[in-house]
């Protein structure tokens, strides 16, 4: 595998960006201390403001600074997210979310043809390796409140309220 990774400054904190043979493999949160999360096997990094040389990450690169600038609702970008056939379903039904809305992993396991699969979908999209470019942040409790994110309750409420206040709405958190 040829890996190639990028450090994103995000107001979520700093993202790190994996891409291998042609595809985004990872996107990490920063680990507990703040800094970059890499890992073993990710290749070459780069840092913004440098420019990714591997053509998919600097895609990206460029996709989520659009993203977070308010300017990208949806992204384009080839994706290998690693995983489970279940797994891969549970992720691919989060590309389908519409940008600033929300759903709930009951509602996402009877999309996917088994409404007591609700704590499979969860733990599923707990493990989506490609936050924020597949949007697992979009999934809310039963109840309407915010649960389980990988980059932490704080960076979820910002991402749903940056959805909304770019999409022209306010959601009530």
């Amino acid at each position: 595998m040829n890996a190639h990774a990028h450090v994103l400054a995000t107001p979520i904190g700093p993202l790190t960006v994996v891409a291998a043979d042609g595809v985004v493999v990872a996107v990490r949160f920063a680990a507990p201390d703040g800094s970059a999360a890499l890992q073993p096997g990710d290749g070459p990094a780069t840092t913004d403001p440098e420019v990714p040389v591997e053509p998919v990450l600097a895609a990206a690169v460029d996709q989520l600074h659009e993203y977070f600038n308010g300017a990208r609702q949806e992204f384009d970008l080839p994706l290998e997210p690693t995983g489970t056939v279940f797994q891969r379903r549970c992720w691919a039904a989060l590309v389908e979310l519409p940008y600033a809305t929300t759903t709930t992993y009951a509602r996402q396991a009877d999309r996917l043809g088994d409404p007591r699969a609700v704590r499979a979908v969860g733990a599923a999209n707990g493990r989506n390796p490609i936050p924020v470019i597949i949007p697992c942040h979009r999934v809310i409790g039963a109840d309407g409140r915010l649960v389980g994110f990988g980059g932490g309750l704080a960076a979820k409420a910002w991402l749903l309220d940056h959805e909304q206040r770019t999409a022209g709405a306010q959601l009530p958190l």
